[in-house]
Order: structure tokens, then sequence, then C-alpha cells
């Protein structure tokens, strides 16, 4: 890299040129970092996110209906319809009523998954998640596997069907 100083001839007149080589230098390095940078800010992933919709729910009769809410003390309590139950009581409760179910359609072979009942939570807004997720998963254990969270539109706000 060379650095012109001025003319050798004795003319005064200061250089009016411009060495664009740094200029240029220091852009390709940052070229170089945000080719680099880009992709690793940049997630790679496809998702396809859910559309947030209220959509109304058809309760069956053979829907089981959970009641979530927690105690002043921090401990879980659990209503199945309005009965107070723990965990031990749900879960045989949830297979009873499975099995019962089984029984009733004549065999595991004659049911589909559209005929099994459904398992409803309605949890209370200040409830830990640990209740929930205690909940759904004696629910699962037990055999539904549809659980589903029942919850109140905003007030003025449209329900829609996506």
């Amino acid at each position: 890299m060379a650095m012109s100083v001025g003319s050798s001839g004795g003319d005064e007149k200061p250089m009016s040129d411009i060495n664009t080589t740094p200029l240029v230098d220091v852009m390709l390095v940052l070229l170089i970092i945000f080719l680099i940078a880009v992709p690793v800010v940049v997630q790679t992933i496809d998702l396809k996110l859910p559309k947030v919709a209220f959509e109304p729910t058809t309760t069956k009769p053979e829907n089981v209906s959970l009641s979530v809410t927690s105690a002043p003390d921090g401990s879980c309590a659990v209503y199945w319809n309005m009965t107070k139950v723990n965990a031990e009581d749900l879960l045989n409760r949830a297979v009873a009523k499975l099995e019962a179910d089984i029984k009733k359609a004549g065999g595991v072979e004659n049911l589909t998954p559209e005929d099994l009942p459904e398992v409803h939570i309605r949890g209370d807004i200040n409830v830990p998640y640990r209740c929930i997720g205690g909940t759904i998963y004696t629910m699962q254990r037990a055999g539904f596997p549809k659980v589903g969270f029942i919850s109140e539109p905003e007030p003025g706000q449209n329900v829609q069907r996506l």
C-alpha cells in the first residue's frame, strides 16, 4: 500500500484524491462478518405456529370434566365434576371410567378415536403449572388420549373457527 504525500514539483496545492482502498477493505470484512453471523441468528427450523382463536367445544355426556384450583397453602385441589379427589382417587376413577366406556362399546376393537371420552380441564388462572401438569399426566396415564383445556374468551372478542 503506497501513499502519495504530494507532487515533487513544489506545487503547494492540497491533494484532493482520496485513497478508498482502506474503506473497501473494511467493507469487505464487514460483509464477510455479516454473511457468517446472519445464519446463526436466523432460525433454520421450519415451524408452523398455531393460530390463536377460541373454538367452542361440544360437551358430550361421557366427557370427564375436571376443575383444578390451588389452596392457600400451595397444595393442588382437583375436582371431578363437583367431588374433590386426590391423585390416587383421580387415577382410579379415570381407569374405571375408561374401562366402563370400553365395556359399554363392546370392546376396544369397536371403538374409534372419536368415540373415546375426552378430558376437559378448567384451571384457575393462579394455579401453579405443576397442578395442571400432574392432572394431565394422571389422565394420560389412565389411558385418555384427548385432554383439552376449557378457557373463557376475553369480553368483547368474537369467537371464530379457523
